[in-house]
């Protein structure tokens, strides 16, 4: 709708799973929009994490135009599949950076990949305009002159996952979350796997269906298996662990947490849940460290433990880690657990779910995976700012309280609420 190369009706900050989901449909509505990502790529965590596959969430969800445009353009390159159990979020990660850059040029959604928010211009709890700058250095072809003219825009949404572009304008936050916080991941994947062969081992070894499951589709075997440190369950690879710690091929630590699925479209590859990296004091510079090591560890004990590893090779390790809470906005509603448990209604809902309350600690047995009972509803509300009148959050940082984001961070949800804000901008500018 606005005019001029430097005027948006829309600018997202960060184009991960909920801003790319948002400006998408902003643009699909007509409305001018913009990424401004700091990656190369978009996707956020399905991309840059490895987060696959998307959790499975409610059949009666709501908002779902954008996943399912995504899973049928990446079903047409065999880049996602629909799991066994009616899940259709096993994605390809690399073939989902490609689909995303499709998407957004048919939707006509600018995009500045590379590039940071540098200048926040406000004005009566109002932000006008913002600069933003390349971290490319070596990028000769941008158009400098273009890009040192503010940018000014209707309305602004922090996609960043962590509220980074909230931080900068030095808005209020909830509680924080360094003292409500859960360890993160930083995933991989492996190739060259004879999953055929680790299949049939695998069913034959594990006769627990709620852990471990395979099937057929489009001819090529998909799986998914589990182990943890836990001992209030019995886990049928404990043996395996146990020796490989015995054996120092893996730490005790290594094997605190471990899951595998298939890659859709990638017939001799599985990407890993793991490991879960339990000392949140560190900073990402020893986590990322401490986190290839344990990769190292792991995929050797693949190797020798596992049927069908046998010439196997890690073929791609996370860019960034897996996140599960971070900043969380205050909005102009707190949610809370206690809305969720009760499956409280709203008047504007983004989002209807029903995954459970899902919180990782770093001590045994104390992790949470809490079934809710009730079908839970998120209101818009809690993704608009309470300092600004323009200003949105998407994704793992809305307004919600500890308990209730950990149910609420997983993918299709925050598809579902990038889709759901696009539609309450554009029905607050068509009014």
């Amino acid at each position: 709708m606005m005019n001029g190369n430097n005027k948006y009706d829309v600018v997202v900050i960060g184009g991960g799973t909920s801003g790319v989901s948002c400006a998408w449909n902003c643009a699909k509505h007509g409305l001018k929009t913009l990424i401004v990502e700091k990656n190369s790529f978009l996707g956020g965590s399905i991309t840059s994490s490895l987060v696959i596959p998307a959790m499975k969430t409610s059949d009666n969800s709501i908002n779902n135009e954008f996943y399912d445009t995504l899973y049928k353009k990446l079903e047409e390159l065999n880049g996602a599949i629909t799991y066994q159990d009616g899940n259709k979020g096993w994605f390809n990660p690399e073939l989902t950076k490609i689909v995303l850059d499709i998407m957004m040029k048919e939707a006509d959604v600018d995009v500045y990949y590379e590039h940071v928010v540098n200048n926040v211009k406000i004005e009566n709890k109002k932000i006008l305009s913002i600069n933003i700058d390349t971290i490319d250095n070596n990028n000769t072809n941008i158009d400098k002159n273009k890009l040192s003219l503010p940018i000014e825009s209707r309305y602004y949404v922090d996609g960043t996952g962590n509220a980074k572009f909230f931080e900068k304008i030095n808005c209020e936050f909830l509680e924080n979350f360094a003292e409500n916080s859960q360890p993160v991941n930083l995933r991989f994947i492996m190739s060259g796997i004879n999953v055929n062969k680790f299949s049939k081992w695998l069913m034959r070894f594990d006769k627990d269906r709620d852990v471990t499951t395979a099937c057929t589709v489009n001819d090529n075997i998909y799986l998914s298996t589990a182990y943890t440190w836990d001992t209030n369950r019995e886990w049928a690879l404990k043996p395996l662990f146990k020796r490989a710690i015995e054996e120092g091929v893996l730490t005790e630590e290594d094997a605190n947490y471990f899951q595998a699925f298939s890659v859709a479209g990638t017939p001799d590859s599985i990407a890993f849940n793991a490991p879960r990296l339990l000392n949140i004091d560190k900073t990402s510079s020893e986590l990322y460290q401490e986190g290839r090591l344990s990769i190292l560890r792991i995929s050797q004990f693949c190797k020798k433990y596992l049927p069908g590893f046998e010439k196997s090779y890690i073929s791609s390790i996370a860019n960034s880690l897996g996140i599960r809470v971070s900043n969380r906005i205050k909005g102009k509603y707190i949610y809370t657990y206690e809305d969720l448990i009760a499956g409280k209604t709203f008047e504007n809902p983004v989002l209807i779910s029903n995954y459970p309350v899902d919180i990782h600690s770093k001590d045994k047995n104390s992790s949470t995976l809490e079934k809710v009972y009730k079908e839970y509803q998120l209101p818009v509300e809690a993704l608009i700012s309470a300092d600004y009148d323009n200003l949105f959050a998407v994704g793992r940082c809305i307004s919600a309280d500890f308990k209730a984001q950990a149910a609420l961070r997983i993918i299709p949800s925050c598809f579902s609420m990038g889709e759901g804000l696009a539609k309450y901008i554009y029905k607050n500018i068509k009014e």
